[in-house]
């Protein structure tokens, strides 16, 4: 399979058809389930697809080493390209990486500002025009509602969409639109929120927001050995 068959015929498409037409430039989007259910690999399978199409991705870490998040998309991307028999898979992976920037940081030690800035000097000073901010391990428990409201305002400046992945901790405490509790103070600010659930057979991707609408219903699959989208 070429390059191009490979983003026409990803998962990723059934996943962006069930929130209407996937995150767009200067929206929130959060994947929310305990530790464990598979966030990391959704979001670098989403990062991934974007890579395909030849977009720059940034991935902001706060809990994991740039060499745990770079062996996640090695592996997932040797999954992918092996599952689908990918043409010319070496100068494919080459690719990604040059168009892919991994960052961490200290949530406790560094301010929104500092963030703002390091992402402002890498994309406009940097010449590197990224499509997508991913950042994986952001502890909503502590976080102010400002640090997440300059966050929006700098992706709709620069017309970059951003996907948040969010713990579920303790007993799971929902809203009366299945919002999990930890996101109340930012859920206006949030335009896709999906939950990830663990069942027998699979994960479940389930919908709980979509640009204002709640519960609706939509669903897709995880597969709990690969951690691969499962396609329709």
């Amino acid at each position: 399979m070429v390059k191009k068959e490979l983003v026409q015929r990803s998962p990723v498409r059934l996943l962006e058809k069930v929130i209407e037409g996937g995150l767009k430039a200067g929206e929130i989007g959060v994947l929310a389930a305990p530790k464990g259910i598979g966030k990391t690999s959704v979001l670098v399978q989403i990062a991934l697809d974007k890579l395909l199409q030849g977009k720059k991705v940034i991935h902001i870490s706060f809990n994991q080493h740039a060499s745990y998040v770079q062996t996640w998309y090695e592996n997932l991307f040797e999954e992918i390209a092996k599952k689908k028999q990918l043409e010319n898979e070496r100068d494919v992976a080459d690719e990604l990486i040059r168009n892919r920037v991994l960052m961490n940081f200290n949530q406790e030690s560094v301010n929104s500002d500092v963030i703002r800035r390091s992402l402002k000097s890498m994309i406009i000073e940097g010449g590197f025009k990224a499509d997508s901010i991913i950042i994986d391990g952001f502890d909503f428990s502590c976080a102010e509602r400002g640090r997440i409201a300059t966050l929006k305002d700098f992706a709709k400046e620069l017309g970059i969409s951003v996907w948040y992945s969010c713990d579920i901790t303790g007993v799971p405490d929902y809203d009366k639109h299945g919002i999990p509790a930890v996101l109340k103070d930012f859920e206006d600010l949030v335009d896709v929120v999906i939950i990830l659930e663990s069942k027998p057979a699979h994960t479940e991707l389930l919908v709980a927001k979509e640009h204002g609408n709640y519960h609706t219903e939509n669903v897709v699959h995880l597969d709990t050995k690969t951690l691969l989208i499962l396609e329709d």
